[in-house]
C-alpha cells in the first residue's frame, strides 16, 4: 500500500465508525475505491488511530474456560446468592433468555421437571413473545406428589404459551409400579405421540440431581428406595429425567429403569442444544459427571457453581 497521510486515515475512520457511513458511500464522497476505503480502515487500525474495545461481561473470562473444558456450545453464568430463590430466578430468566435466541419455527423443544424448570415456567408466564410455530413436549413423566408449578406438563405448558406455541403432554408417572404398567404406556397412543417428539427434538432443557441435594424433588419424592441405595448408592453420583448416572456420566442400571418413564440418555445424544440448568455447591459432582459425560453440552449455572467447576477434580 502507498504512503497515505493520517489525516485521510482519521477522516475514513471518522466517517465509517462515527458516522456509521457504509465502505462504498465513503468510496464515493472521497472519489477512491471500495478496497481502498478497506485498506485505510485497517491502516488506521494498524497504527493506533482506532482502537477497538470489547466490553467484557462480569463472567466471560469463567464462561469461556468453561466452555473450553468441557467443549460445550455454551455456558451462561448468573450471580451467586445466599437466597436460594434469587439464584433460581436468575436461573430461570437465563433460560428463558437462552430459549428466545434459540427458538425456531419448526423446533421441537423438551423440558424436565424440577425448581430450575419450574423457575424457567414461572419466567415465562410472566412474559410475551411473538408467536413461533414450535412445539413443548415433556421429556419424562410426572408424580402427583409434586407442587403443580414443578410438573414437567406445567411447565411445558407455560413456556410453550410465552412463544404462542403448542404444548404437548405425557399422562404417565416418571417410575410406573411395575413394568407390566409400563409396557401398557408404552403402548398407548399419547406416549407414542410424545416418543415421536423425542425423536425430532431440537433442544433440550434438564435439571440436574445429586443425592446429596436437599431440594431434589427425585430424593425427596418418594421415589428414592432401600434398594436403589443399598445396591447401587455408591454408583450414583446425579440424575436427569429421573434416569440416574455415574462419574462418567453413564446411566447406572437401578432397579427402576424397566419402569421408568422418560427420554433415554442415547436419544439425548443426539440432541443438538441440551441445555443443563443447575447451581449449588452439593450439585458440583453431579453438573461434572453430566459435563463429561456429555449429557448436556449447553450449562446455566451460578458463579460460586462455575468456579468451584473449574477446580473439580472427580
Amino acid at each position: 500500500m502507498q504512503p497515505v497521510s493520517r489525516r485521510i486515515l482519521v477522516k475514513v475512520a471518522h466517517m465509517y465508525y462515527g458516522a456509521d457511513m457504509k465502505q462504498s458511500d465513503i468510496a464515493k464522497k472521497l472519489g477512491i475505491d471500495r478496497s481502498t476505503v478497506s485498506k485505510y480502515l485497517k491502516r488506521a487500525k494498524e497504527t493506533g488511530i482506532v482502537k477497538i474495545f470489547i466490553a467484557q461481561d462480569n463472567f466471560e473470562t469463567i464462561e469461556s474456560q468453561l466452555e473450553e473444558k468441557f467443549n460445550l456450545k455454551e455456558v451462561y453464568i448468573v450471580p451467586s446468592s445466599e437466597n436460594k430463590d434469587e439464584v433460581y430466578s436468575n436461573l430461570g430468566k437465563a433460560g428463558l433468555n437462552l430459549l428466545k435466541r434459540l427458538i425456531k419455527d419448526k423446533m421441537v423443544i423438551g423440558f424436565n421437571w424440577g425448581r430450575s424448570m419450574g423457575a424457567i415456567g414461572y419466567q415465562a408466564a410472566i412474559e410475551n413473545f411473538p408467536a413461533v410455530d414450535a412445539d413443548f413436549v415433556p421429556l419424562v413423566g410426572g408424580s402427583e406428589s409434586l407442587d403443580v408449578d414443578l410438573h414437567v406438563n406445567t411447565i411445558c405448558y407455560k413456556v410453550a404459551n410465552a412463544f404462542q406455541a403448542k404444548s404437548h403432554y405425557l399422562y404417565a408417572p416418571a417410575i410406573t409400579k411395575n413394568t407390566e404398567t409400563k409396557k401398557a404406556i408404552i403402548n398407548d397412543t399419547n406416549y407414542l405421540r410424545i416418543q415421536d417428539l423425542w425423536d425430532k427434538l431440537d433442544v433440550a432443557f434438564l435439571g440436574i440431581g445429586s443425592p446429596t441435594s436437599a431440594s431434589n424433588v427425585i430424593w425427596t419424592d418418594g421415589l428414592k428406595s432401600e434398594y436403589i441405595t443399598s445396591s447401587f448408592g455408591n454408583r450414583i453420583i446425579g440424575e436427569t429425567c429421573t434416569r440416574f448416572y455415574d462419574k462418567n456420566g453413564n446411566e447406572v442400571p437401578t432397579e427402576v429403569v424397566d419402569r421408568t418413564i422418560s427420554i433415554p440418555f442415547s436419544q439425548l445424544h443426539k440432541v443438538k442444544y441440551v441445555i443443563g440448568v443447575a447451581a449449588s455447591d452439593e450439585k458440583v459432582p453431579a453438573i461434572y459427571s453430566a459435563l463429561k459425560g456429555k449429557l448436556i453440552n449447553i450449562l446455566i449455572t451460578d458463579e460460586s457453581t462455575a468456579k468451584k467447576l473449574l477446580n473439580f477434580n472427580s
